[in-house]
This record gives structure tokens, sequence and C-alpha cells, in this order.
């Protein structure tokens, strides 16, 4: 989210997210003219919150010195809002978003940490204001994660979110001049993004874990994430009526039932991903497999990140 000092002193990422069941990590080295090549993956289960100890294994695992390192914040650790951008000057937006959020967070203003995300308009329209995404994160949440990284004497260059992760794996997925939907699942729910070149408009939450789809009957929840994808695509083309999306990504992890479901029920086109057709798995041949990918979709995205391209 652009809240610490990015350093440039080693050519790729490792990233780790914390879930529910454990504390995910991958380093990602990005290669001129062709894949982004994953280095190594790593996972210790831990309940949250994972200690220092948890960080510090996977520090360990794949070599934390030798990297850039940054951190996605969990779900109920931030608020995301889409909000009209306000009319002052560049230095002036943090302020001047965080009064207009006053009133809309879940906590207290003065214990939040706030950044910014220019959202583009229509390049073809009249001047407006624009919009934003504001990113509020829990001073706290902030706070535990430094001194978690602090710990285990592992510097953090940066703090993300999943959102700007999944967008990351997008944009090396984008149709030329037409708009992406994609959407994956985990421990903790769903996350659907729409992104547009190498931009991302909006983000929706889907409360359906990873698990749940797996269940043996999983249908009521196919409904339930078919329902909330029709909103989502409907709000998006009368908000960005400019950008036709070409079709929807349904990141792979035991969710192919879903994929069949979708398809059938949807007016756009609905894929598989592979994560195998972004990256070279070449080092990391275990991540072939689909649980594997769902297990490392995040930090994977996360670990993409380039200098000044972060939330």
């Amino acid at each position: 989210m652009g809240l610490f000092a990015r350093a440039k002193k080693y050519d790729g990422w490792l990233a780790t997210a914390f879930a529910s069941d454990g504390v995910s990590a991958a380093t990602v080295t990005r290669v001129a003219g062709g894949k982004p090549v994953v280095r190594g993956v790593a996972f210790q289960p831990a309940p949250r919150p994972a200690g220092a100890d948890v960080l510090e294994k996977l520090g360990k695992q794949l070599q934390a010195p030798s990297w850039r390192c940054t951190s996605l914040l969990a779900a109920g650790e931030y608020q995301l809002l889409a909000l009209e951008a306000p009319a002052v000057p560049p230095e002036e937006r943090k302020t001047a978003v965080g009064w207009r959020l006053k009133d809309m967070l879940d906590f207290p203003l003065a214990e939040a940490t706030i950044d910014v995300i220019d959202i583009p308009g229509d390049p073809n329209g009249v001047a407006r204001g624009g919009s934003v995404f504001a990113v509020a994160a829990r001073d706290s949440a902030v706070s535990r994660r430094q001194a978690l990284y602090a710990d285990c004497k592992i510097a953090l260059a940066a703090i993300d979110i999943p959102e700007m992760a999944q967008r990351n794996i997008a944009t090396l997925l984008e149709t030329p001049g037409r708009g992406l939907a994609m959407l994956s699942f985990d421990a903790d729910g769903g996350l659907l993004t729409m992104s547009h070149n190498r931009e991302l408009y909006q983000a929706r939450r889907i409360d359906v874990t990873l698990a749940q789809l797996r269940e043996a009957d999983a249908s009521a929840f196919h409904d339930r994430i078919t329902l909330e994808l029709q909103r989502s695509f409907d709000h998006f083309d009368r908000q960005f009526h400019y950008i036709s999306v070409a079709r929807l990504l349904l990141a792979a992890g035991g969710a192919d039932g879903l994929h069949g479901y979708l398809a059938d029920n949807l007016y756009m086109p609905v894929e598989l991903l592979d994560l195998a057709s972004v990256f070279d798995f070449s080092a990391v041949p275990e991540l072939l497999d689909a649980g594997a990918q769902a297990r490392y979709f995040q930090v994977l995205g996360a670990a993409l990140r380039e200098e000044g391209k972060g939330a």
C-alpha cells in the first residue's frame, strides 16, 4: 500500500499471507521477455494470529535476506472503499479521503492508516473528478505485522492487500482493450476483481470459502456466488460502461464444479485459470497441482509487485 519505504537491493520479492489456516510464502523473480519465475514456496500451518516463530521458519526456508519482502493484510485488517476523488492537491488527498471515511469505517479514523489508489476514468468522456479506492488499515494490524518482521530481523519493504495481488496476476492475462474479471477462493472466502489496462476498477468479497466449495453438495454455494457475480457485473456495466469485460477467469483449486455451473449461468465466457500459463514453475513443480495453486495464489500475486505499482 505504499506504507513503507521501498528498498532496491534485490531482483525479486518474497511475499507472505496470513490466512485462518496458516501462513504461506513465495519468492518470484520477473524475467524480461519471459514468464515470472517462481523460485520457492512454503507453508506453515498455524492458528491466527501466527507468531514470530512461524515467520522465522518461512524466512529460513526461503532465505528472506536475499529478497525484498512484502506482506498481505488479511481481509479483516483493512477496508477497501471506492469514493469520488477529492478535489484537492495530491499532497492533501490522503487527509481529505480520511475525513470522508470517518463515518464509513468500522473502527475509529484516529486508528487508521490511509492510502489511496486511483481508478482511471473514461478516456473519451468529459473530464470529471474521477474516483479512487481508499484503503484504510487498522494501525494495530500494521504495527503487529511490522513487529513480527522486526522480531525475526527480516526487513519489511512493503505491505499490500489481496485485491492488488490478484490484480498483478490479472495484468499478465488481460486481452488488450478489454476488461478482465478474476475470481479466487481461499480459506477466508472469495475475491472478485475487475481490471482493465493494468488497473484495478472493482473488487468485491464473497462470503464463501474454498472448503465450502469442496463439500459434497456445494450447489447452494454455487447459486449464491452466481447471484453475487451477476450483481457485480451489472454494477460494473453501469459504472464503467466504456469497458467491455472479455471473460471471467476462475482460479484453480478444487472448485471445478463451480466452473461448469458458472459457464452455464453467466453471459460471458468462464475459463479455469492454470497459473502455469502465467508463471515458470520449473523450480517448484508441485505448483502444477491445482490445490497447490490455490494455496499460494495470493502470495504469488503479491510477489509480482513492481516498483511504484503497489497499492
